[in-house]
Parts: structure tokens; C-alpha cells; sequence
């Protein structure tokens, strides 16, 4: 949970931690702007690069939202350009997770799986895993990826019995929120909400703005 400025009138209903928090039970009232990110990058995000990298960019993401995997595999190819032509401290790139269980039964499960495997460093393989098998996510299927990167199953397996990651994923849910994402793919850019269309040459654009 955040530490909430005293001046900003926020009313919050959470769920309780064994949970995931979903938007349709957080009510927010702030007075702030809303297309700016709520908390900022930090050593405690999984994180692609480097953190004073001219430009970060932070996605909330659903490993079963089609529109994520794809915004994902954009930035994966607007990121190899960019090291290419400007370094490969240029970008820095942040995933958060925003499961929207609602609509998309696998996705909470998916990402407690992907926490299992960044305990175990191997959080980035794992993510690759999830968004390449979008149609795959039950819990046979996550056991089998985490067996193919050499994870310890029994370790594996209680961590994700146990809940465990719950309270890191509603960190990340709870912080979307507060930065007034409701759906995913989101996407902030040096902290601006990115609002254009999901295009290269359009995201390549903003990207490039942003480091002026």
C-alpha cells in the first residue's frame, strides 16, 4: 500500500489482500492530473535497461490481453532500433502488471507466475512466455513454461499455492489506478500518458519528443 498525501481527498475501497484489487472496486477522487504516473520508476519494478536512461517508459499490462502483447512487441522493436541508432542506455523499459480478471479468467494467475519466476531471475523469460502463448495460460500450462526454464517446480508450485505475490501484484494494480488506468494496454512515457494510436511511427515519434 502508498502513502497518501493528507492534501489530496482520495477515497479508496480495496479488497482484501488475498485478492486482487480490481478498478470497479476502487473509488479515487483526486486532485491531480490524471495522465501522469502516480509512482514513479524504482528498483522494486522489473525493469529492461537503465533508470536514468533518457527515456522510461512504463506499461500496465494483462498477459492475456491481446492488445498488451502486441504494444509490448512494438516496444520490444521501437527499443532494438533505439539502441542501435542511440544507445542502448537510450530506453528504459518497465512492466507493471494491471490483470483484469473481470474479462480475462488466466490473467491474475499468470502474473503471480511470472513473480514466481523473477524470485527465481527469471522474471523477463517467463514474461516472453506469457504474452507468446496468450491462448495457453492455465495452471498445466504455466507449470510446463516454468519447467522449460529451469525453475525450481516445487518452489515454483508453492509459491503460487501459497499466494504469495498477491500483494506485489495489487501494488501494481493499486498504482495504475492512481494513475487513472482502468484497461490495458497503458503506457506512460517519461511519466506522460502516451494517448496516440498504437502505431511504430507514431510511438517512435513520442518516444524521441520525450528526450528533448
Amino acid at each position: 500500500m502508498f502513502t497518501l498525501h493528507k492534501e489530496s481527498r482520495k477515497r479508496v475501497v480495496c479488497s482484501a489482500l488475498a485478492t486482487s484489487i480490481q478498478p470497479s472496486e476502487v473509488l479515487v477522487s483526486f486532485d491531480r492530473d490524471r495522465s501522469l504516473l502516480f509512482v514513479p520508476p524504482s528498483t522494486q519494478d522489473h525493469i529492461k535497461g537503465v533508470l536514468n536512461a533518457t527515456v522510461v517508459l512504463v506499461m500496465y499490462g494483462d498477459y492475456e490481453c491481446s492488445q498488451s502483447a502486441d504494444v509490448y512487441r512494438l516496444i520490444k522493436v521501437i527499443g532494438q532500433q533505439l539502441s542501435v541508432s542511440l544507445g542502448e542506455n537510450y530506453l528504459c523499459f518497465i512492466f507493471r502488471y494491471f490483470p483484469q480478471i473481470e474479462i480475462h479468467s488466466h490473467a491474475q494467475r499468470a502474473a503471480e507466475a511470472a513473480e514466481a519466476a523473477a524470485v527465481q531471475g527469471q522474471f523477463w523469460p517467463m514474461h516472453e512466455m506469457l504474452f507468446s502463448h496468450q491462448q495457453e495460460l492455465g495452471n498445466g500450462y504455466l507449470v510446463e513454461y516454468a519447467n522449460n526454464l529451469g525453475l525450481d517446480i516445487s518452489q515454483f508450485l508453492q509459491d503460487i499455492s501459497k499466494k504469495v505475490y498477491i500483494d506485489r501484484i495489487n501494488e501494481d494494480i493499486e498504482s495504475g489506478l492512481y494513475s487513472g488506468v482502468t484497461a490495458t494496454p497503458a503506457l506512460f512515457i517519461n511519466g506522460i500518458r502516451y494517448s496516440e494510436r498504437w502505431k511504430i511511427e507514431q510511438l517512435m515519434a513520442t518516444i524521441i519528443t520525450a528526450s528533448h
